[in-house]
């Protein structure tokens, strides 16, 4: 699940980790943030996009950030990005943890880092030794001397030991923990963060769509399909109002799936999900709906979240009047769910139809969270009830008595009559359909639970 990033306008200190591949520095991240956040994996190469979240060192609160592993790259190549996101995250940093490993010793990519750290970081640099626990670790220590960045601080992020020498090396940087801002929940959910995610198959353009709407490469892109593998939330601001973007991992059908760490990506962008408040669908336009967008459609709607469509790379897409109806008809067949999902086109490119995608996201968020007055609701169930009666099973009438709503964020209907075990599943159907064209709950999954009343003279 994305973790807590803090809300726009509230600047915690940062905390940067950086280091080669496989030194532990998602590890260390999910330790300071106190859950597991980032994937980690033996293999190197595991995180590619940084990743925020507020966490805590004892009393000292921040934002801690993990960064993609330090390797020399070609500038335009996959690691080379990634070592600009690296350095992006530097640059707006208070502190940078550069972390080795203890146990593998010195490399000459630690050397070389760490000459890099001692020319360009602006920011106090302390020096992490991670995996420090057991003898087999003493010689990684007494060589990380030999980086010109100070007394390492010996640590085990694995095992949780060595924080309290963590605390005294970062503490001087920081402000003290009286004056570390908190959060403020606002009391009208309407003016809470909306939590976004954007899903879709592998290479859709969630990122760079991202990208588009926040003004910078702030996500790592390119043609190379399943960059992007943990899922991040960003803290943003659309026109004064704050919001939460998360971007999540390709979405390939789970069959095809036989990499552990690309299952872990794909149980993170679920995770993603159940957090969301409303998700974004995105569909690339030069390939059109398939049926694995059908699936992640389907698994947002179970999880009751209020559900968007987007057709992305709209400004390269041929026959643009007959694919958007041919799509619109495709979800109204194959996501009987949910009818009239909205549609949208969009470019993350370009940034064409970004800003109403995301008014609609907010339009949603609201309709998913309306509450019906029970006295409305009611004068609406018996005029429905009277223009298309219940059927009458062996001649003998179901009857609906009053309906109320139970609950909101998805909307819970309980409607309470008699016999309602033998209301036929198309009626049932019936209502929850002219409940949601009568009430705008356009793509917002309805849970409709009904209840009978005991009638003492039924046999």
């Amino acid at each position: 699940m994305p973790g807590a990033a803090p809300a726009p306008g509230r600047r915690l200190p940062k905390l940067v980790i950086l280091g080669r591949p496989n030194v532990g520095k998602s590890t260390l991240f999910n330790r300071l943030v106190g859950r597991r956040l980032a994937l980690v994996d033996d293999r190197p190469g595991v995180t590619r996009d940084r990743r925020e979240a507020e966490g805590r060192l004892f009393d000292l609160v921040v934002t801690v950030v993990d960064t993609a592993g330090l390797e020399e790259a070609e500038v335009e190549s996959l690691e080379g990005r990634m070592r600009a996101q690296s350095a992006a995250a530097l640059a707006d940093a208070d502190v940078a943890l550069f972390v080795v490993d203890a146990r593998a010793g010195l490399t000459e990519g630690d050397r070389h880092f760490a000459r890099w750290l001692r020319a360009e970081a602006r920011v106090p640099v302390v020096l992490v030794a991670n995996k420090a626990e057991g003898r087999a670790a003493e010689a990684g220590l007494a060589e990380a001397f030999e980086l010109g960045l100070g007394e390492p601080v010996a640590i085990s992020a694995e095992h949780g030991e060595g924080l309290a020498d963590l605390f005294a090396a970062v503490a001087p940087y920081l402000p003290p923990p009286a004056e570390a801002p908190r959060p403020d929940a606002p009391a009208d959910p309407e003016a809470a963060p909306l939590r976004l995610a954007i899903v879709g198959r592998p290479n859709a353009g969630k990122s760079t769509l991202i990208n588009r709407l926040l003004g910078e490469e702030r996500l790592l892109t390119g043609p190379e399909a399943g960059i992007t593998r943990d899922s991040i939330r960003i803290p943003w601001s659309f026109e004064g109002r704050p919001v939460h973007l998360i971007d999540t991992a390709g979405q390939r059908r789970r069959a095809k799936v036989d990499d552990r760490l690309e299952r872990l990506a794909l149980e993170d962008a679920d995770r993603a999900v159940d957090f969301a408040e409303v998700v974004v669908l995105l569909l690339d336009s030069t390939r059109g709906l398939e049926a694995q967008d059908l699936r992640i459609a389907a698994r947002v709607v179970e999880e009751g979240r209020a559900l968007l469509v987007a057709l992305n790379k709209w400004d390269i897409a041929e026959d643009q009047s007959r694919l958007f109806n041919g799509v619109r008809a495709a979800l109204a067949e194959g996501l009987s769910q949910v009818k009239d999902v909205p549609l949208l086109a969009v470019s993350g490119l370009t940034g064409k139809g970004l800003d109403a995608l995301v008014r609609a996201a907010f339009a949603a968020r609201t309709r998913w969270s309306q509450r019906i007055p029970t006295s409305r609701l009611n004068r609406w169930f018996e005029a429905t009830i009277a223009r298309t009666p219940p059927p009458a099973p062996g001649g003998r009438r179901i009857r609906l008595r009053y309906i109320t709503q139970a609950r909101t964020r998805p909307p819970g209907f309980v409607l309470f009559g008699n016999r309602l075990d033998l209301l036929p599943g198309s009626y049932r159907r019936h209502l929850e359909n002219a409940l949601r064209a009568d009430f705008d709950l356009a793509g917002v999954p309805i849970r409709m639970t009904f209840r009978s009343s005991r009638n003492p003279y039924d046999p």
